[in-house]
């Protein structure tokens, strides 16, 4: 069999293919963490006219405040040590003022020498690609109780057992339906409702935390970092400046 000839794609020709996807947020980056090259809706995320505008730019360049600050020092972290980011479940600001949860995978890019000269990536949302009468009614039940009464849940376990399913049977069901492992599920929801009462109300951090599931403030603010890379108070803010 005669090796294939190709060994490399161009960035762009890439950029073309997930033209096709505008529910992901496509990138490549150089080895100081500047765009070389987006897709459209990556662009249009960050309330940009058209893709050329961020190239040459960091994410903190296109970004305000922490939202900005948290992929740039992503991309830090896998250039310097090569080591890629999969699956990361976080919370991204798609402009004016829509939260957006996405998985983000990053991929250093290695020459020859194993060098690491750049990386690939994307961020895909995190949407239901079912309707809803097609989840199985138990789970649907017990996912509308969760929603209601998070301080409940604080493990898969406990959410399998209101479902009256197996572990393996929900992990299933979450992955298929979500795209997301139980945990990650119980945490995208929990910061979700966090994250609506900090932008349409003015409870304060404590009683939000409380209401999210959390067992303190503390352990609601460290959370909530790491989903969004901001704290409850910077990102009350921050929705407000966006809106």
């Amino acid at each position: 069999m005669t090796p294939s000839k190709i060994r490399s794609l161009d960035i762009h020709l890439l950029a073309q293919l997930f033209e096709q996807a505008p529910d992901v947020a496509f990138f490549v980056k150089d080895t100081e963490g500047r765009y070389l090259t987006v897709n459209t809706s990556l662009a249009q995320r960050h309330g940009l006219e058209n893709s050329e505008d961020a190239i040459g730019k960091r994410p903190r360049d296109i970004c305000v405040g922490r939202f900005g600050l948290v992929p740039t020092d992503q991309d830090s972290e896998v250039l310097q040590t090569g080591r890629p980011l999969v699956d990361h479940l976080e919370m991204q600001w798609h402009l004016p003022h829509e939260p957006v949860w996405c998985l983000t995978t990053k991929l250093p890019v290695v020459d020859d020498e194993g060098n690491v000269i750049g990386l690939v990536g994307f961020s895909r949302d995190v949407r239901s690609p079912v309707e809803i009468h097609e989840i199985p009614e138990e789970f649907a039940a017990a996912l509308e109780y969760f929603e209601g009464n998070l301080t409940e849940f604080n493990t898969p376990s406990a959410l399998a057992e209101r479902s009256n399913l197996s572990l393996q049977r929900l992990a299933r069901l979450t992955k298929r339906l979500f795209g997301l492992t139980p945990s990650q599920f119980i945490s995208k929801t929990r910061i979700a409702v966090a994250s609506r009462l900090l932008y349409e109300t003015d409870k304060p951090i404590s009683e939000i935390a409380l209401t999210s599931g959390f067992y303190d403030q503390s352990a609601f603010t460290r959370a909530f970092r790491i989903a969004t890379g901001v704290t409850p108070t910077e990102y009350r803010k921050q929705a407000r400046q966006a809106d």
